[in-house]
Formats: structure tokens, sequence, C-alpha cells
């Protein structure tokens, strides 16, 4: 008696009708992507007059970390006035594609970045100083250990964006 190997495509594919099988796939592959944003972490916000230190992973950048730390990324720098400097902040993240403010307050905003392919969420925190001149910053990926620098990089975008250049 022969013994016949299928892979699990084949074996599926003479179970499913064509349409059922792309429908089933679709699916499965929304569920996927869908599953990339994980939960909102609870650990957000100031306390202290601080903003949460990253994880011990290298997906995460905070302008609160020591300087030689692998995680910190320099205070945004007030432009003139800290109320004009403020709302270009949130004016910049509201322009940014795939960014949406989640939380607004006198001198604290939290906003997610959303990646377009799989959906990864970024959680991204504001801490205005204006008696030091300084916002400060935290910006961390909440699934994954690394984040070949797109964190940083999205800080030094919007400092870019707050100097005009």
């Amino acid at each position: 008696m022969p013994i016949h190997k299928f892979s699990l495509h084949q074996t599926v594919a003479r179970r499913l009708p064509r349409p059922l099988l792309l429908i089933s796939l679709t699916i499965a592959a929304a569920s996927l992507m869908s599953g990339c944003s994980g939960s909102r972490p609870i650990n957000l916000g100031v306390t202290q007059n601080q903003l949460s230190a990253c994880p011990d992973r290298p997906n995460c950048v905070n302008s609160f970390a020591s300087v030689d730390d692998e995680h910190y990324v320099a205070p945004l720098e007030i432009q003139g006035d800290a109320a004009a400097t403020w709302q270009k902040l949130q004016d910049v993240i509201k322009q940014t594609e795939r960014s949406e403010i989640i939380k607004s307050e006198p001198t604290y905003i939290y906003a997610e970045y959303t990646t377009k392919l799989m959906r990864f969420v970024d959680d991204v925190e504001f801490l205005l100083q204006p008696e030091a001149g300084k916002i400060q910053v935290r910006s961390a990926s909440r699934l994954g250990y690394r984040d070949f620098g797109v964190n940083r990089e999205r800080i030094e975008a919007i400092r870019a964006e707050l100097q005009g250049q």
C-alpha cells in the first residue's frame, strides 16, 4: 500500500472549494495582522515629573535615560514660545500618517504610531517642561525585541519638523 505525502496546502485545497479557501486564508491573515498591535501599556504617563523608563530591550528611546545609555535621545528644544512649540508638535503628530493623539493635556501628549504593513503600534509620549526650555520624549515599540532604529528616527524627524528643517 503506497503512502502519499501531501502538504497541508494540498490537503486543505482538496477539501475546501477554492472561494472558501481564499476566504479562510484572508481571515487568517487579517487575524494575524490585527494581533500585532498588542495591548496599550499601563505604565504610560508622568510619574514624579518624568516619563517611564525604557524596558531592557533595544526598541525604545527616552530623553530621561542616562546620556551613555543606548536608550538615550536628546529632548526636543522649545523654539521661542513654549505654547506655540507645543501646538506645532501636536500639528506635526496629526499630520503624520498612521498616527493618533490618544491623550492631550497642557503638558503631556500620548500618541500611537502604527506601521503600514504589519500594523505594529509604537507608544510615543511628550512632556512639556517650559521652565527648562525642553520637551522630554519617550518612544517605544509595544511588541518585539528590536525596532531597527525606528523610534529614534521618528523622534529625530519630529525634531527636524519643529526646527523647520
